[in-house]
């Protein structure tokens, strides 16, 4: 069906025609034309960047002296390359005839799932992001054999699936999600597609217009700005094969089953009006567990840095935001992590929130609970504390998209105790399957080692990070992105499908990123092998803009002589 529309939609009609027209010639060219076109992005988003920051921070109401000017630079043009870089590097492996993945990076645990090695791929990602790792766990049922064979099977002699015309509903918190979505959808699975900006952040479209010039004038690629309207219009469009969005529930419901009062009847009855593929993003309520362990003053201090981050990254904006922080109440540390968290959730620097109703949403979340900390003069920052786990509080159930976050209390003295509890808890009572992070020192870990396995293949969560918040995993590009699944169109859940799956791994069931539980040099000292010093994501590190700034010199250009000044940079963060 076509959905009317009461405004003229001349220009979207002829977007689609001109994309229907070549998308044969996008599935027919060359792969290694195709890779030449990546290799050229790179240096294009490079020189844009000065720019297209310059214009996000001013959006977000970041001033460029701020310490918060560097995240864009990590979030949208990092992230953006990374993503280029790593889906490259893979096809190039397969124009030169070789595997995706080598044989050594797939596993077989125990339990026979097959779990893939993402990440580190190169010398320089071993060097750089030393003790950081990645892997790709497999649906159980998929073999070793099996798995290597599919990896990147389109181009290798597979061919695409249903390549056809895809709408791309852009994502409005962080650019790079848009972006990598376009990525995906040409090179994951040859769609030629219609990328419908979001209005949060639609100055970003003129700045990609031109980074992905060749491929507009090629007629594989079309920028269309609107709102809701523009998205519905386009989503039901008969000449629009696909659709992958990033939102909420409430817009996926909305496209999918309508809006009108007939759309519970058509959900409860199956009975769609979107008959097409659907994929979608839509994030949840996002749990952090700290496993109880012997910490130092030093891990505390550390750790109480990583989950303020995990909140307050994007002023909370972000679909892996923490918003509950699973804590034994039997541990003798508790109080004192979740102190240090308040202290540094108020000392970092303030900015507004810039998302539509976020401070709505704050309002609900901490509306009627009892001890609230506001730790911002405008109480856009906030920790509600000893949340009743069993309770219909709004933190439990409505994701906040902002700066509140909640502590649930459970039982558990010990690992063995408390993991168990903590793992059903997350996966049963709180909506969403998106991200997870896991905290747990090196000594706890090995004590209970079979406790602490069982505990990462129960969780029902697509991005796990251990040790490091989970949003690491839209970072590092090799690393697949998406919900658990399972999700049916009638309980949507976080959403379905996979990307940013650069080697292009069939059958993901999860990702887990892990990095040490220290920083170096404090993690030597501890018999932790690794030089990384504090993470330059963190919202405290310092130096985060000149970092990031020499790491995409040295993505971009792949000068050695750029090393020690990234290293030095890295030190002072």
């Amino acid at each position: 069906m076509t959905t009317e529309a009461s405004f003229d939609t001349t220009a979207l009609d002829r977007a689609l025609d001109d994309l229907r027209a070549d998308a044969s010639t996008w599935v027919a060219l060359p792969l290694k034309d195709k890779v030449a076109l990546l290799e050229e992005l790179p240096q294009k988003i490079l020189d844009l960047a000065p720019q297209m920051v310059a214009v996000a921070n001013k959006a977000k109401g970041i001033a460029a002296t701020s310490a918060w000017a560097g995240e864009e630079w990590l979030v949208n043009v990092w992230a953006f390359i990374q993503g280029i870089s790593s889906h490259a590097l893979v096809l190039e492996r397969v124009l030169a005839g070789k595997e995706p993945i080598t044989a050594d990076a797939v596993h077989t645990r125990p339990n026979g799932q097959v779990v893939v090695d993402v990440f580190p791929v190169t010398a320089y990602d071993r060097l750089l992001l030393n003790g950081y790792r990645a892997q790709a766990w497999i649906e159980p049922g998929f073999t070793a054999a099996q798995t290597r064979k599919d990896a990147a099977k389109m181009y290798r002699g597979a061919g695409y699936e249903q390549p056809g015309v895809a709408l791309v509903l852009g994502a409005g918190n962080v650019g790079a999600i848009t972006t990598l979505d376009i990525l995906d959808q040409l090179f994951a699975r040859g769609n030629v597609c219609v990328v419908k900006m979001n209005p949060v952040n639609d100055y970003l479209g003129p700045f990609y217009e031109r980074i992905f010039s060749e491929f507009v004038s090629s007629g594989w690629l079309r920028f269309v700005y609107g709102g809701a309207d523009v998205g519905g219009y386009l989503a039901h469009h008969p000449k629009v094969s696909s659709v992958h969005m990033t939102g909420s529930a409430t817009t996926y419901d909305a496209i999918v089953w309508g809006d009108d009062a007939d759309a519970a009847t058509r959900k409860a009855d199956n009975t769609p009006i979107l008959d097409k593929p659907i994929s979608a993003e839509l994030g949840g309520i996002s749990p952090l567990i700290v496993v109880p362990g012997e910490w130092s003053g030093a891990d505390i201090r550390f750790q109480a840095e990583q989950i303020a981050t995990s909140k307050l990254n994007n002023a909370g904006h972000n679909c892996i935001a923490t918003q509950i922080v699973v804590i034994s109440r039997d541990w003798p540390l508790a109080d004192k992590l979740i102190a240090e968290v308040r202290r540094v959730m108020r000392e970092v620097e303030p900015r507004r929130t810039y998302y539509p109703r976020s401070d709505e949403k704050t309002d609900k979340a901490c509306e009627g609970m009892s001890g609230v900390a506001f730790l911002s003069r405008d109480k856009s920052r906030a920790v509600i504390p000893d949340v009743d786990p069993h309770s219909a509080a709004s933190i439990l159930r409505d994701e906040v998209f902002a700066g509140a976050m909640g502590i649930v209390r459970l039982p558990g003295a010990t690992a063995r105790e408390f993991l168990p509890t903590a793992v059903d808890f997350v996966n049963d009572d709180l909506p969403g399957s998106l991200g997870a992070t896991l905290l747990i020192d090196p000594g706890t870990r090995k004590a209970n080692a079979a406790a602490f396995d069982e505990a990462l293949s129960r969780l029902r969560y697509g991005d796990i990070g251990v040790n490091v918040w989970s949003g690491l995993n839209f970072l590092l590009g090799y690393t697949p992105w998406g919900p658990f699944p399972g999700q049916t169109p009638q309980d949507i859940g976080s959403g379905t499908g996979v990307v940013h799956n650069a080697f292009l791994l069939q059958h993901v069931q999860k990702t887990v990123a892990e990095i040490p539980f220290r920083p170096s040099p404090r993690a030597l000292a501890h018999g932790e092998w690794t030089i990384s010093p504090k993470p330059v994501f963190f919202i405290t590190n310092k130096t985060t803009e000149t970092t990031v700034r020499r790491l995409l010199r040295f993505l971009v250009h792949g000068r050695p002589t750029a090393l020690p000044g990234i290293v030095a940079s890295a030190l002072r963060g």
